[in-house]
């Protein structure tokens, strides 16, 4: 049997190629859109890639399964679990194959076996896999968005970001059936292979070990080790990360059917002098160069996404799905980093990149009648004065993170959610935005100025640097605006 692992940093996000070196069969479970590396590495090992699925309906990235399927004419093969309200709409015009718990599949020599683990979503399904050619139990499992190193997956996604009211202490209830199900259904020596790691906001604490075992996971993972309904739903619902705006947009798609690209978006250079024509033509210009110097200076009317880990979980929280945009790019970045800064939208189904600028664009912007924007920095020893004058002071870290610890004051709007909570925003007073080192107040700062805002500025040292001091903070959760 062979057994690759694929890992995409940006969304922390694990897929995988199982293999029958007999037969030259192989199956990918939850691809991502980049198909290439699959049938590339199937290739070099002597395989084909003959059968494709995936653990659940995706919420954080657009599911490459549909994609891997029309590339290399594999058998899709989706779960059928969920009930009527969670099956997938183009399953039958693409000929899948549909799985429901106990269903088995042959890859050679390979055996993977549907295990039905509601909780996450309805219809999510683990796979248990087997290698027949040496043994006659299973090695191990991949286990999707349903256990993680260290972490369970969370229950709340459909109430909380897609909006399915009175789903999320159910989902929670039928994680924990599921979970008790899977320990008693499966030996301590089984690996994990997870959907997620680290940095995922399918989950809270997830580890970076990229797997782990049954065993260890009964030991050390609290999900795992609660035995106590009760207090396995309100833990769990607990603390859990603020959902990405694009959340919604995922499920619909992966669940209505996600269009095939063929291949990649590759972005080209567009001449310095176009940009002033592209931002008073109306399309979205996205500057990805560093917090502090799109703080110093800016075309007005632009974003600001720098690149970074993050990079498509803050693109997806300010940008529309609708129409073209175009990328600033940071200084001596080549026509490669542009096109990886596409493909890491694509990911996330943003696939109207049409070009990029170079940062000397930003000067041929400027000469042309316009002023340069900036946001301005508040020191913290200036923050009671500017405050005393009206201004609103707004944290958009996460909900969990603000209860942990935040400034006296402040207004938590977590930037996952800020487009849609504008309204609760005053317009004729400054607004001083701050995060917890930087980068979330930046992409904030504009995308307010961009729905004119007319006053935004910047807390210098963020939350980090507030805390490091000693200056005063207050615990305890957001107060409605």
């Amino acid at each position: 049997m062979y057994l690759q692992r694929f890992y995409d940093e940006s969304l922390a996000q694990a897929s995988y190629l199982v293999g029958c070196s007999a037969t030259g069969e192989a199956l990918v479970v939850d691809p991502s859109r980049d198909v290439a590396q699959y049938i590339e590495t199937a290739k070099r090992e002597g395989l084909r890639v003959t059968h494709v699925t995936e653990t659940h309906i995706h919420a954080d990235f657009v599911s490459g399964a549909r994609e891997l399927a029309a590339a290399t004419g594999a058998q899709l093969l989706l779960s059928a679990e969920g009930g009527a309200e969670w099956q997938y709409a183009y399953a039958a015009a693409d000929g899948a194959t549909l799985l429901r718990d106990g269903d088995t599949i042959r890859v050679g020599n390979v055996r993977v076996e549907a295990l039905h683990t509601p909780g996450h979503t309805p219809e999510h399904l683990c796979f248990v896999v087997t290698d027949t050619a040496a043994a006659d139990r299973p090695m191990g499992v991949f286990t999707g968005d349903f256990v993680f190193v260290g972490a369970v997956g969370r229950p709340d996604l459909l109430e909380r970001a897609v909006n399915q009211a009175g789903t999320m202490e159910k989902g929670a209830r039928q994680l924990f059936a599921s979970l008790q199900r899977f320990k008693a259904a499966l030996p301590d020596w089984v690996q994990l292979w997870p959907g997620h790691g680290a940095g995922s906001a399918c989950g809270k604490g997830l580890g970076s070990v990229p797997s782990t075992t049954l065993g260890y996971e009964k030991l050390f993972n609290a999900g795992l080790a609660q035995a106590d309904e009760a207090a396995f739903v309100a833990d769990v619902l607990a603390g859990q990360p603020e959902p990405p705006m694009y959340f919604a947009q995922m499920k619909r798609m992966n669940r209505e059917g996600p269009p095939v690209l063929g291949t990649l978006p590759r972005p080209a250079r567009r001449p310095d002098a176009e940009l002033a024509d592209v931002l008073r033509a109306g399309a979205t210009v996205v500057d990805t160069r560093p917090v502090a110097e799109y703080g110093r200076r800016h075309v007005p009317g632009t974003l600001s996404v720098p690149l970074g880990k993050q990079f498509p979980t803050w693109a997806g929280s300010v940008l529309s799905y609708e129409g073209d945009f175009y990328f600033i790019a940071p200084e001596g970045a080549d026509e490669e980093r542009m096109a990886a800064a596409a493909r890491d939208l694509a990911m996330i189904g943003l696939d109207g990149a049409a070009g990029w600028f170079a940062a000397s664009a930003i000067d041929a912007a400027l000469s042309a009648n316009a002023s340069a924007g900036t946001v301005a920095e508040v020191q913290p020893e200036e923050l009671d004065g500017v405050l005393a004058g009206g201004a609103e002071l707004v944290d958009v870290r996460n909900s969990s993170e603000f209860t942990a610890g935040h400034l006296p004051g402040a207004l938590n709007l977590p930037l996952g959610r800020l487009a849609e909570r504008l309204d609760e925003l005053p317009r004729d007073r400054p607004l001083v935005i701050h995060c917890q080192s930087g980068m979330r107040a930046s992409v904030a700062a504009g995308l307010l100025a961009s729905r004119g805002f007319q006053d935004v500025r910047h807390l210098a040292g963020d939350y980090a640097g507030w805390s490091k001091a000693g200056r005063p903070v207050e615990k305890g959760e957001p107060v409605p605006a």
